[in-house]
């Protein structure tokens, strides 16, 4: 098992993380069985565990602080808060008044002491980011937690939270969680260069796409929409739609790569995310030992640069238009990167030669609405657009504004 280091925190964690997602009543609600799957897990060399109070109303959480009697030491466990748990209005989101609550119920159910990675699961939008940010510090210092990140942010929403822990002193997201697959690539746009620049690690999550990456939906063939997650979002796994037609369709040309490099269908998609550089680990979330199995079968698969530009001829990002007119080339995730600093391979075959050091759109928009001092700084040699956008007289961003007046 390959390991990597999570960001700047120091701790070392498998490539491969298990996600319990679908151990509970959503998806295996034999504990003795997932408690199973999981022990297997770890056998095979995974350490990194993640978890969500919200799995099964918090029953994921118990059935993890099962398996880990006696491993604790020995594993990175990591677990989310954001999302309601029960009724009345202050049951979820990412207040102080929330956040304290519940890790402690996450310590509990989870049977620990301490939490080695603590998620906000989305954005709060109703919560300023420097209350959030100033309670998982507090929890940092109280040993409860190790360290904290988020999951499913955008791009200017990760700055932003790091302006204002830096102005206020406050401690900094690590990590982020954000989908990621061959079917969804929009991240490579802002989000991976993003947690690139400030040293963050990302775990991606869905890399078999909601199942269609798994081979059990083909062209032509039938879709059962009342089993699995079908069941759940029937409207997105109706062959007649459009958008599900045009998934089968990269599904088959996928299928074609997977066979002619030996592999599967599921292992190609999850080696998929772990050629990225921004990446430290992906979340494979078996609900079975048969499919745990299968998805360790591949875990040892690099994708060479051939592979990974059969990859890009089927299945690209979807481009985003520029004020300008211009169109950002999916090609070069470093765009933001001076050329020469840009060096090795980037998804497409674009060599280091053939980049200029363009700025992309999200990165543009984020700058100039978000930065109100001279304190970010790009990197050296970056390009002038970074520049001149770099240093914003004002912002309309209430807790950046504040926090720069200070």
């Amino acid at each position: 098992m390959l390991y990597r280091t999570l960001g700047g925190t120091g701790i070392e964690v498998s490539a491969h993380c298990l996600g319990t997602m679908m151990f509970g009543s959503v998806g295996n609600p034999d504990h003795a069985d997932s408690v199973r799957v999981i022990h297997a897990a770890l056998d095979a060399g995974i350490n990194f565990v993640d978890t969500a109070d919200m799995y099964s109303a918090g029953e994921s959480e118990t059935i993890v602080g099962k398996a880990l009697k006696g491993r604790r030491d020995d594993v990175v466990l990591a677990t989310k808060v954001h999302f309601p748990m029960g009724e009345g209005p202050n049951r979820g989101g990412n207040s102080r008044r929330w956040i304290v609550k519940e890790v402690e119920e996450s310590l509990r159910r989870l049977g620990t002491d301490w939490i080695d990675l603590y998620q906000v699961h989305r954005p709060d939008h109703t919560t300023d980011i420097e209350e959030t940010l100033s309670a998982l510090t507090d929890l940092v210092r109280a040993g409860k937690i190790r360290a904290f990140g988020c999951s499913t942010f955008p791009a200017e929403e990760i700055v932003e939270s790091h302006v204002v822990a830096e102005r206020r002193g406050l401690g900094r997201f690590r990590t982020e969680q954000p989908p990621y697959s061959i079917l969804a690539r929009g991240i490579e746009r802002a989000v991976l260069p993003t947690c690139r620049r400030y040293g963050m690690g990302v775990l991606t999550w869905s890399p078999l796409a909601s199942g269609f990456l798994t081979g059990k939906y083909r062209k032509g063939g039938a879709i059962d929409l009342t089993s699995g997650r079908a069941a759940l979002h029937p409207h997105r796994f109706d062959p007649d739609a459009p958008l599900t037609a045009a998934k089968l369709d990269v599904v088959e040309q996928l299928v074609a790569v997977a066979d002619s490099i030996g592999t599967t269908l599921p292992g190609l998609a999850v080696a998929f995310p772990l050629a990225h550089p921004a990446v430290t680990s992906v979340i494979i979330g078996p609900r079975t030992m048969e499919q745990l199995e299968g998805l360790l079968k591949g875990a040892s698969l690099t994708l060479d640069d051939e592979t990974l530009d059969r990859i890009d001829a089927i299945r690209r990002p979807r481009h985003r238009r520029l004020p300008a007119g211009r169109r950002v080339d999916p090609a070069r995730p470093d765009r933001c990167r001076p050329a020469e600093a840009a060096g090795g391979r980037t998804r497409g075959g674009v060599g280091p030669a053939q980049r200029t050091p363009t700025v992309p759109w999200p990165v543009v928009g984020f700058l100039a609405r978000k930065l109100t001092t001279g304190r970010f700084s790009p990197s050296p040699g970056a390009c002038s657009v970074c520049a001149v956008i770099a240093n914003p007289t004002r912002s309309s961003s209430p807790a950046i504004r504040s926090a720069g007046s200070r």
